[in-house]
């Protein structure tokens, strides 16, 4: 194995350079466990900690590593090790975090292609998909839908969900397969590509790590059976980990998500919803909303059919959630402001009394 073999490249190489890293080793995060980081070379993985410095320094989340992430470090004892410096990144796949208001989770870093998992019984949801759309366009990265567990419902189902998807999600990959009747997989397997970096995005119990084993050839990852009640998936992952393939690829489990909150402040919601953007130029008043202005060319589209009227619904909801999570985030930075002009006054004022 190389570092090409991880996904290492010629940018990566010259930011080495240009930084006077070479005295530090370079590796990829594969795993991380709160403040705890497994970083793969070619040769070795290490338990990495973050070194003093760069954890005090961090202004954000977006300065410390993630999975995915290329590092410096430094080996200082068997198989330990601490980093020193986070790599540039090609792309960040991120949601809003979890009960953190105007706060994003990184799911996964310098992802080339997002693989949206959803098996076609219960999970099934074009809604959700073009959740997931928005956030792989919003980080440059390319999609490819991925419908699993096909052995669950008769073929002219299929056909009509993968219909109903094409109806709404234009120019994306849809592969169809089934592990328990182990179809579809000549289909995907010449998608990964030796040296890219794939994540899998979906909710729990879809199939996610089934569908990594059987690209892979090899139980790297624990399945869970169908719950006989529900018919559905359990949970089984419980953290992100990368993987490389024997084939080359490289492959980001990624826990299931219950909630896909958009963070788009880089224009993934108009690529996933581009019909809709499209007609937003031939609306009347440039402030229009879309929701109840006369001269409205997006309205005039959803009345004609020329917009799906369920896609068109879900791109009011989502903008509605990107507009609120901006305005917390401004809001967020001006108590942050707030907050350090009364640090500073209050190091100012006993300074002051000192004398």
């Amino acid at each position: 194995m190389t570092l090409q073999d991880l996904g290492y490249h010629n940018v990566l190489e010259q930011f080495k350079i240009d930084q006077n890293l070479d005295s530090f080793e370079v590796g990829r995060v594969i795993s991380q466990h709160k403040e705890r980081y497994i970083v793969k070379t070619p040769t070795k993985e290490f338990d990495a900690e973050l070194l003093g410095n760069l954890r005090f320094t961090a202004e954000s989340r977006y300065d410390l590593p993630a999975v995915g992430d290329w590092v410096a470090f430094s080996e200082y004892d068997d198989n330990k090790a601490l980093i020193r410096t986070v790599y540039p990144r090609t792309s960040i796949l991120e949601r809003q975090a979890v009960g953190k208001k105007g706060q994003v989770q990184i799911i996964a870093t310098n992802i080339d292609f997002g693989l949206i998992v959803q098996a076609i019984d219960r999970d099934f949801n074009v809604n959700r998909l073009e959740r997931y759309l928005t956030i792989c366009n919003a980080s440059k990265v390319e999609p490819i839908i991925v419908l699993s567990k096909i052995d669950l419902l008769p073929e002219f189902h299929l056909e009509n969900i993968t219909q109903q998807i094409k109806r709404r999600i234009k120019g994306v990959p849809i592969v169809t397969v089934s592990s328990q009747m182990d179809k579809g997989y000549d289909t995907l397997n010449p998608i990964i590509q030796k040296g890219k970096t794939y994540c899998l995005l979906g909710s729990s119990g879809v199939g996610k790590s089934t569908l990594l084993n059987h690209i892979s050839g090899k139980s790297l990852m624990k399945t869970g059976h169908i719950s006989t009640s529900v018919n559905k998936g359990r949970h089984v992952t419980s953290h992100r980990e990368l993987v490389v393939m024997e084939n080359g690829g490289i492959l980001i489990d990624n826990p299931g998500m219950r909630e896909v909150g958009i963070s788009d402040l880089s224009g993934g919601l108009e690529i996933t919803f581009e019909t809709i953007f499209e007609y937003t130029q031939n609306c009347k008043f440039k402030d229009c909303t879309h929701t109840h202005e006369k001269g409205c060319a997006v309205l005039d589209a959803v009345e004609n059919g020329d917009i799906d009227y369920n896609s068109y619904a879900n791109f009011q909801k989502i903008e509605r959630e990107k507009l609120h999570f901006e305005s917390s985030v401004l809001e967020k930075k001006k108590k942050d402001k707030s907050f350090g002009k009364l640090v500073k006054q209050v190091k100012k004022q006993r300074k002051q009394n000192k004398y």
